[in-house]
Protein backbone atom coordinates (compact mmCIF):
# COMPACT_ATOMS: atom_id res chain seq x y z
CA UNK A 1 0.00 0.00 0.00
CA UNK A 2 1.46 3.31 -0.68
CA UNK A 3 1.40 5.72 1.58
CA UNK A 4 1.60 9.45 1.20
CA UNK A 5 3.52 11.70 3.88
CA UNK A 6 1.58 15.05 3.73
CA UNK A 7 3.66 16.56 7.25
CA UNK A 8 5.86 18.95 5.08
CA UNK A 9 2.91 20.35 3.91
CA UNK A 10 1.21 20.28 7.23
CA UNK A 11 3.72 22.45 8.60
CA UNK A 12 3.35 25.07 6.24
CA UNK A 13 -0.37 24.86 5.25
CA UNK A 14 -2.60 26.05 7.90
CA UNK A 15 -6.69 25.15 8.16
CA UNK A 16 -6.11 22.43 5.60
CA UNK A 17 -6.04 19.88 8.14
CA UNK A 18 -9.56 18.22 7.07
CA UNK A 19 -8.27 17.87 3.36
CA UNK A 20 -5.15 15.85 4.12
CA UNK A 21 -7.28 13.58 6.49
CA UNK A 22 -9.98 13.36 3.84
CA UNK A 23 -7.02 12.36 0.91
CA UNK A 24 -5.53 9.62 3.68
CA UNK A 25 -9.12 8.02 5.41
CA UNK A 26 -10.34 7.71 1.55
CA UNK A 27 -7.54 5.52 0.41
CA UNK A 28 -7.88 3.07 3.60
CA UNK A 29 -12.08 3.58 3.17
CA UNK A 30 -12.41 2.21 -0.43
CA UNK A 31 -8.92 0.01 -0.66
CA UNK A 32 -11.00 -2.79 -2.15
CA UNK A 33 -14.28 -1.71 -3.10
CA UNK A 34 -14.71 -1.71 -6.74
CA UNK A 35 -18.18 -2.52 -7.42
CA UNK A 36 -20.08 -0.19 -8.92
CA UNK A 37 -17.37 1.27 -11.79
CA UNK A 38 -17.60 4.92 -12.07
CA UNK A 39 -15.90 7.57 -14.18
CA UNK A 40 -15.58 11.16 -12.98
CA UNK A 41 -15.80 13.82 -15.66
CA UNK A 42 -14.55 17.73 -15.63
CA UNK A 43 -17.27 18.80 -18.62
CA UNK A 44 -16.59 22.68 -17.71
CA UNK A 45 -14.16 24.70 -15.72
CA UNK A 46 -17.13 24.01 -12.87
CA UNK A 47 -18.95 21.06 -14.27
CA UNK A 48 -18.26 17.83 -13.43
CA UNK A 49 -19.94 14.11 -14.12
CA UNK A 50 -19.99 10.79 -12.65
CA UNK A 51 -21.29 8.06 -14.38
CA UNK A 52 -21.92 4.84 -12.36
CA UNK A 53 -22.35 0.75 -14.27
CA UNK A 54 -25.34 0.29 -12.32
CA UNK A 55 -27.03 -2.69 -14.83
CA UNK A 56 -30.21 -4.54 -13.92
CA UNK A 57 -31.10 -1.51 -11.08
CA UNK A 58 -34.19 0.39 -11.65
CA UNK A 59 -34.54 4.23 -10.55
CA UNK A 60 -36.66 3.25 -7.64
CA UNK A 61 -33.66 0.62 -6.29
CA UNK A 62 -31.47 3.64 -6.46
CA UNK A 63 -31.02 6.76 -3.76
CA UNK A 64 -28.94 9.45 -4.36
CA UNK A 65 -28.48 11.71 -1.16
CA UNK A 66 -26.41 15.25 -1.22
CA UNK A 67 -25.25 16.73 1.78
CA UNK A 68 -23.13 19.29 3.25
CA UNK A 69 -19.52 18.12 0.96
CA UNK A 70 -21.11 14.56 0.58
CA UNK A 71 -22.59 12.76 -2.27
CA UNK A 72 -23.80 9.23 -1.06
CA UNK A 73 -25.42 6.47 -3.94
CA UNK A 74 -26.88 3.58 -2.35
CA UNK A 75 -28.60 0.46 -4.76
CA UNK A 76 -30.65 -2.15 -3.08
CA UNK A 77 -31.43 -4.40 -5.42
CA UNK A 78 -35.03 -6.59 -3.93
CA UNK A 79 -34.77 -9.69 -3.58
CA UNK A 80 -36.47 -11.70 -6.90
CA UNK A 81 -37.58 -15.34 -7.16
CA UNK A 82 -35.21 -16.01 -10.30
CA UNK A 83 -37.28 -18.40 -12.76
CA UNK A 84 -35.03 -21.11 -14.21
CA UNK A 85 -32.10 -22.48 -13.13
CA UNK A 86 -28.61 -20.37 -13.36
CA UNK A 87 -25.36 -21.81 -14.88
CA UNK A 88 -23.50 -18.88 -14.38
CA UNK A 89 -24.05 -16.25 -12.36
CA UNK A 90 -21.92 -12.57 -13.80
CA UNK A 91 -24.34 -10.00 -13.59
CA UNK A 92 -23.83 -8.30 -9.92
CA UNK A 93 -27.27 -7.85 -8.48
CA UNK A 94 -25.76 -7.23 -4.89
CA UNK A 95 -26.87 -3.88 -3.38
CA UNK A 96 -24.05 -1.31 -3.10
CA UNK A 97 -23.00 2.14 -1.21
CA UNK A 98 -20.52 4.84 -2.95
CA UNK A 99 -19.48 7.80 -1.08
CA UNK A 100 -17.97 10.98 -3.61
CA UNK A 101 -16.44 13.96 -0.99
CA UNK A 102 -17.28 17.04 -2.88
CA UNK A 103 -15.78 20.24 -2.40
CA UNK A 104 -17.37 23.66 -1.48
CA UNK A 105 -20.19 24.94 -3.57
CA UNK A 106 -20.88 21.85 -5.28
CA UNK A 107 -24.08 20.89 -5.58
CA UNK A 108 -26.13 18.09 -7.81
CA UNK A 109 -27.65 19.79 -10.97
CA UNK A 110 -29.19 16.56 -12.43
CA UNK A 111 -29.06 12.80 -12.21
CA UNK A 112 -29.98 9.96 -15.28
CA UNK A 113 -30.87 6.32 -15.47
CA UNK A 114 -30.65 5.41 -18.75
CA UNK A 115 -28.78 1.84 -20.71
CA UNK A 116 -27.53 0.23 -17.44
CA UNK A 117 -25.40 4.26 -16.69
CA UNK A 118 -26.57 6.13 -13.94
CA UNK A 119 -25.42 9.76 -14.99
CA UNK A 120 -25.06 12.66 -12.00
CA UNK A 121 -24.42 15.86 -13.43
CA UNK A 122 -22.18 18.34 -10.47
CA UNK A 123 -21.95 22.17 -10.21
CA UNK A 124 -19.79 24.13 -8.58
CA UNK A 125 -21.16 28.11 -7.91
CA UNK A 126 -19.07 29.76 -6.15
CA UNK A 127 -21.01 32.97 -4.13
CA UNK A 128 -20.69 36.27 -5.72
CA UNK A 129 -19.11 37.17 -2.16
CA UNK A 130 -16.76 34.73 -1.79
CA UNK A 131 -15.52 35.02 -5.21
CA UNK A 132 -11.96 37.38 -5.77
CA UNK A 133 -12.05 41.25 -6.26
CA UNK A 134 -9.05 43.38 -6.62
CA UNK A 135 -9.15 46.21 -4.14
CA UNK A 136 -7.72 49.86 -4.53
CA UNK A 137 -4.83 50.45 -1.96
CA UNK A 138 -5.26 54.18 -0.81
CA UNK A 139 -7.13 55.96 1.47
CA UNK A 140 -9.32 54.89 4.62
CA UNK A 141 -11.81 53.72 2.36
CA UNK A 142 -11.97 50.38 1.14
CA UNK A 143 -12.41 50.68 -2.89
CA UNK A 144 -13.45 47.49 -5.33
CA UNK A 145 -12.13 47.78 -8.57
CA UNK A 146 -12.77 44.67 -10.17
CA UNK A 147 -13.99 41.94 -9.64
CA UNK A 148 -13.67 38.52 -10.97
CA UNK A 149 -15.80 38.91 -14.04
CA UNK A 150 -14.09 41.43 -15.51
CA UNK A 151 -17.04 44.63 -14.48
CA UNK A 152 -15.76 47.63 -13.28
CA UNK A 153 -17.27 48.41 -9.82
CA UNK A 154 -16.82 51.07 -6.99
CA UNK A 155 -17.94 50.00 -3.45
CA UNK A 156 -16.68 51.89 -0.38
CA UNK A 157 -16.34 50.16 3.29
Amino acid sequence: MNRIDFSPYRRTMVGFDRLFDMIENQGRAQAGDKYPPFNIERRAADAYRITLAIAGFKPADIDITAQANLLVVKGNKPDELAEGEYLHVGIAQRGFERRFELADYVRVDAAELADGLLVIDLVREVPEAMKPKKIAIGGNRLTVVETNAGEDTTAAA
